[in-house]
Parts: C-alpha cells; sequence; structure tokens
C-alpha cells in the first residue's frame, strides 16, 4: 500500500470535531424533553412554570397528591389491559395476513395489497363518526372489546409482515409440508420463530401506539372507571388551575412502561426493522 492510500485512509478514519460537536447537540435537544420532564416531576409547579431545571425536593409530595386524587391505578390497570390485548390480537391477525400475502400465490393479491396502502392515506377523523354509530349500535361503547376493534387489523402492520416475510425460506414451508404439518402448524411452528424478530418489532410499535392512543378511548370510554392513562393525563389540566408538577409526575409514570419495553427488547426490535430473519 503507498504513502497516498494510508494517508486517503488516515483521514476517512478521522471524525473532525465539529462532527462529534454536532452529534452531542443533537442528542442533547433529543433528550432534554426527557430530562425536563423527570425534573419537573420532583419540583413544584412554580418552579415548572419558571423553568427550574435542577432536580427538586417536591416528589414525595407530589406522589401522595397524585394518589389522593384517585384513578391513578385504575387508568394505569385499564392502559395495560386494553393495550396487551390489542398488541396480541393485532400481531397475530397481521401476521397472518403478511404471512399469507407472501406464500400463497395469488394474481389479486398484489391489488389488494395496493387497496389496504391506499386505507392507511384516510386520517382517523373521516371515519371516527361512522365508527361510533357502528359500535353505539352494537352496545360496544365503554367496553374493552370497543377499544380493540378499530386496531385489531391494520394496512401498516399488514405490510410490515409481508415485506420482512420476503426474507423468509420458502424452501423451509415445502419441506414442513412434506413433513405432515398443517398450514397453521407452519404458521406457529415454523414461520413464528423464524420470524421473532420482526414480531418484536411489530409487538413494540403496536403497544406504543395502543398506549399512547388518546383520540378512540375519549370517544369510546365514557365512564370514569374505564379512562386510560392519555385520559387520566388529560383530566388533570381540567381544572381552573394546573398543577404542572402533578402533571410531569403523571406524563413521566405513563411514559415509563413504554421505554422499558423499548430499551428491554432494542436489539430484537432493530432486528425487525430491518428485516434479519434469525
Amino acid at each position: 500500500m503507498t504513502s497516498h492510500e494510508n494517508s486517503s485512509g488516515s483521514r476517512l478514519n478521522r471524525c473532525p470535531v465539529y462532527e462529534y460537536a454536532f452529534i452531542i447537540v443533537v442528542c442533547a435537544l433529543s433528550i432534554f424533553p426527557f430530562y425536563f420532564m423527570i425534573v419537573s416531576a420532583t419540583n413544584k409547579s412554580t418552579d415548572v412554570i419558571a423553568g427550574k431545571m435542577v432536580p427538586g425536593t417536591y416528589l414525595i409530595q407530589n406522589i401522595k397528591a397524585l394518589v389522593a386524587r384517585g384513578g391513578l391505578g385504575t387508568a394505569l390497570w385499564n392502559s395495560l389491559r386494553t393495550t396487551t390485548i390489542q398488541t396480541v390480537l393485532s400481531i397475530f391477525v397481521c401476521s397472518l395476513a403478511g404471512y399469507g400475502f407472501q406464500v400463497y400465490r395469488d394474481r389479486h393479491k398484489d391489488f389488494l395489497m395496493k387497496i389496504l396502502l391506499l386505507s392507511m392515506m384516510i386520517p382517523f377523523a373521516s371515519i371516527m363518526v361512522p365508527l361510533f354509530k357502528m359500535f353505539s349500535s352494537a352496545h360496544l361503547l365503554n367496553t374493552t372489546l370497543g377499544f380493540v376493534l378499530p386496531s385489531v387489523s391494520t394496512a401498516f402492520l399488514i405490510f410490515f409482515f409481508r415485506q420482512n416475510s420476503q426474507s423468509f425460506p420458502l424452501e423451509t414451508i415445502q419441506a414442513a409440508r412434506i413433513d405432515g404439518l398443517n398450514e397453521f402448524q407452519i404458521y406457529l411452528r415454523v414461520y413464528f420463530p423464524i420470524m421473532s424478530p420482526t414480531f418484536a418489532a411489530a409487538a413494540i410499535v403496536t403497544f406504543m401506539n395502543g398506549w399512547n392512543n388518546y383520540m378512540w378511548p375519549l370517544i369510546v370510554m365514557q365512564s370514569q372507571g374505564m379512562r386510560t392513562m392519555p385520559l387520566f393525563v388529560t383530566n388533570l389540566t381540567a381544572g381552573y388551575v394546573t398543577d404542572y408538577g402533578l402533571l410531569m409526575l403523571s406524563v413521566t409514570i405513563m411514559t415509563l412502561p413504554t421505554v422499558i419495553l423499548f430499551f428491554t427488547q432494542q436489539r430484537r426490535f432493530v432486528e425487525g426493522v430491518t428485516g434479519s430473519v434469525k
């Protein structure tokens, strides 16, 4: 290797200081909202309004005040129950659909997929009233089933599973059929284990969407006992005076489950998004 090649390689390996500075600034801007949320949970409302950026000593008082308002445990349980059911059903239905789109041969399936993708362009606000009338007629308002049904099958998840299934070895399915497995057994014993990173990524996305969902629960969950965490947090701002320390504490509690889920499944999430097959 010549000296010119060595100097070119060393220049490529060197990262200028301004690039590190840019990365640090971007990371700081990304982390700042979370830092301010956690710090504000330990301060009084007046300190939060004043923009205090250091942790305070008011965390215990905020926790006691939040518990005294009532409904926190119920809201957490409602969110956990409905979101878990929604995630399990959505992953099952959409993975079956994505599996079918990729494995089975049909000349109309591409056209059907285009129709599904077009449905992603329809805003939820445009179908909100018809959905409410349908669920009201079916007596599904204020029920877990009413919360879950609109999100059981989504075009995004079906497309996600279909795209990731393109790297699935179809020869494995042929071998499983020769061994006598039926299609559902192939799905459970062959497809699911191999595509587990895709299932993990889809589960994280679905859980986060369901956990943070506000508009549909606001419409369908009409009693106080069926409130989810987004509705609980919103009710903290309903009075004449908002306690921002209390509000930030509730937002922090609401954020914890999704943060824990993401960081515990981060590796599998990245594998699933990049379409890895193990």
